[in-house]
């Protein structure tokens, strides 16, 4: 009898489990059932600030096409919520009133926006109350309204400092909307970044016609605008930034409440194993934004420092890639066969990356040790280690700034603002925890004007990781490109870079035209 497979949640990482899934689901292993609360299929929703400055559309979004899943074989439920789960009946009990079974479930629920507490505003996670003219930027609704405030050219107000809000508020300005990025601290990324690399990038956003309104905290949005809409976010000093609509972009949290309403332990996220098994119930697993990998063995090393979901889309596809084919063994081997399988590997530290017109940053690492900290002046090391040294450049008068940061020469981490070419081959350098060169001073020519003509902002070794998000080398997507795909979308559908946040794009880009460019040569 094949197994019954419950997935709660249809974004992008669920939406990997199912094309995983599906060769077992054609041939009768599993009978499959996805539940989306949403009315849509699957879709890209890192991408969606994009579709709301209008430079993609909803297609070029979408990730799975709810009937071509039913041609298949899927049980695909859009716009269904998921009241609870029966663990002792093994049932799901929905809005639409049927309570399906299920064998083994899987909870990919994801994030939901953090909304400010806020006078005006109704941060109640079950169910946020905001007014007209305020947005989260979540979903393809969202994206609409962001898309009429920038297609007339009115002023967007964002608020909060992270990548996503600062991609937004960027894309906004370009393509004409009046941006003002409001957030606490003294420069944006301030739980990433340097002061010095902070104060550069502060810059460079200005000059993308970005207004910053740094060290502001805000007390609540004034809806005088027409019909109760928003017209200004109000700041503790008294003062109020104007605006016609206002992006809230403060990070979001776990999707865990189907998890706690069941019993299931949970963290920051709902707590699994490293076979991505949700504590005392076998049964049942978590993937994704939802998902808190750490074992309830307290010696595991691999556990030690863990922290809660990533918030990224590249580790929760290689979590679904992983947890199908678990599931395929199970169904068809056993769970002997199933818990032979090499356990999930521990993710590598991540590195943030700002993806914008005319601004390369990236960042990764331990970056708050200055160079003329006692310790690091100190000779000799601390613990029987290598104490850390830091190297640090900067030009801020055109936007370019580069520190360092390693641990017998190994780098532990890294800024790097404006300087495209060093970037590239510090984060190859960091994702390897390889030995930087004894003089530092060779990465910055990197993007020195003798190398003007290199082309891209790539590291030259073929075996880099270019698309980080589905984990593509540059040499796959090179030969990609020698079987005949010839834009992004096509190495993309080829090798499922570029499928993610999209940061990579013009490196994709880079890499065709290097090819044809040689090929005319």
């Amino acid at each position: 009898m094949s197994e019954r497979i419950v997935v709660v949640g249809f974004g992008p990482v669920a939406a990997r489990l199912v094309e995983e899934l599906l060769p077992s689901v054609r041939s009768g292993l599993v009978q499959l059932l996805v539940i989306g609360q949403e009315a849509e299929a699957a879709y890209n929703r890192v991408m969606v600030a994009e579709l709301g400055v209008g430079r993609t559309t909803p297609e070029a979004l979408a990730m799975a096409d709810a009937a071509d899943l039913a041609a298949d074989g899927v049980d695909v439920r859009l716009g269904v919520k998921v009241r609870r789960i029966d663990r002792a009946r093994q049932q799901v009990v929905l809005s639409d009133g049927t309570t399906p079974g299920y064998d083994r479930l899987v909870f990919a629920t994801g994030s939901r926006p953090v909304i400010p507490n806020l006078t005006g505003l109704n941060p109640d996670p079950s169910g946020p109350v905001l007014p007209a003219g305020v947005t989260a930027l979540r979903d393809l609704r969202d994206a609409a309204v962001l898309r009429e405030a920038v297609a007339g050219r009115k002023r967007v107000v964002v608020l909060g400092g992270g990548v996503l809000g600062l991609e937004t508020a960027l894309a906004a300005a370009e393509e004409g909307a009046q941006t003002t990025v409001v957030h606490n601290g003294p420069f944006p990324l301030g739980r990433n970044i340097d002061r010095g690399g902070g104060s550069v990038l502060t810059a460079g956003l200005r000059a993308g016609g970005v207004r910053m309104a740094g060290n502001a905290r805000s007390t609540g949005v004034e809806t005088a605008g027409p019909g109760g809409s928003f017209s200004a976010l109000l700041l503790e000093d008294g003062s109020a930034i104007d605006g016609d609509l206002l992006v809230l972009s403060c990070g979001v949290r776990p999707r865990i409440e189907l998890a706690e309403g069941c019993g299931l332990p949970t963290g920051s996220g709902i707590l699994v194993d490293h076979h991505l098994r949700t504590y005392h119930e076998p049964h049942m697993f978590a993937i994704g934004d939802c998902a808190e990998v750490r074992c309830p063995d307290a010696s595991c090393l691999d556990c030690r420092g863990a922290t809660g979901p990533s918030g990224l889309v590249g580790p929760g596809w290689r979590q679904a890639e992983w947890l199908a084919e678990y599931l395929v063994l199970l169904a068809s081997d056993g769970q002997e066969a199933a818990d032979a399988l090499a356990p999930l590997p521990k993710e590598q530290p991540g590195v943030v990356v700002l993806k914008a017109r005319g601004i390369n940053l990236a960042v990764a690492g331990d970056n708050l040790a200055d160079p003329w900290d006692e310790e690091l002046l100190e000779a000799g090391s601390a613990n029987g280690r290598p104490r850390r040294q830091i190297s640090q450049w900067a030009d801020p008068e055109h936007g370019r700034y580069v520190k360092m940061t390693t641990r017998g020469g190994v780098l532990e981490g890294l800024v790097s603002v404006g300087m495209p070419r060093t970037a590239a081959e510090l984060v190859v350098l960091f994702e390897r925890a390889a030995e930087l060169p004894a003089d530092r001073s060779l990465l910055l020519r990197l993007d020195g004007p003798d190398q003007l003509d290199a082309g891209g902002g790539n590291s030259n070794d073929p075996e880099r990781t270019v698309c980080r998000c589905a984990g593509v080398s540059g040499a796959k997507i090179e030969e990609a490109v020698l079987d005949g795909c010839s834009s992004v979308q096509e190495v993309s559908k080829a090798t499922r870079a570029g499928t993610g946040c999209g940061g990579c794009h013009e490196d994709i880009k880079g890499i065709i035209e290097k090819h044809f460019q040689a090929a005319a040569a």
